[in-house]
């Protein structure tokens, strides 16, 4: 099992860091290993939404299918593997700490499978390294934007 969780506080409003963060056609400039990411299904992102990624990691090119299971305002939203190569949740949850700040947690976890069973033990360490530098370019884009 891995379980994985980090967090950062960027300096922006929480509506703009939720807004920013959830809508699938900025995943590429924040994530590092994600290469390209498209809505599946019709606009607006809602609960049944998919979302396909195609991503790297550990070497590897993963392709795979989120769906979104849970979305509470600018508080959380959830989302977790409809198809791929292993079973993955991915959690964010934004808090306001002032008018002009927001603790962002980004959460991964899952069972690994296949690939990702033979690689668990290195999972955590990488997701933490690959979560805590992709919190730290969202936090840039944000804060350099204004």
């Amino acid at each position: 099992m891995v379980d994985v969780s980090t967090e950062i506080t960027i300096g922006r409003p929480v509506a703009e860091v939720a807004a920013y963060a959830r809508d699938p056609t900025n995943a590429t400039h924040w994530y590092a290993n994600i290469e390209s990411s498209r809505l599946l299904t019709p606009p607006p992102l809602a609960v049944g939404s998919r979302i396909s990624f195609v991503a790297h990691f550990l070497g590897r090119r993963l392709e795979y299918t989120y769906e979104v299971v849970e979305m509470v305002g600018d508080h959380r939203f959830v989302m977790r593997t409809a198809d791929g190569p292993f079973a993955m949740e991915t959690t964010y949850s934004w808090e306001p700490l002032a008018t002009d700040a927001t603790r962002m947690t980004l959460r991964n976890r899952g069972q690994p499978t296949g690939f990702g069973a033979a690689v668990a033990l290195l999972m955590g360490p990488a997701i933490r390294w690959a979560n805590r530098k992709d919190l730290r370019r969202i936090k840039a884009v944000l804060e350099d934007t204004h």
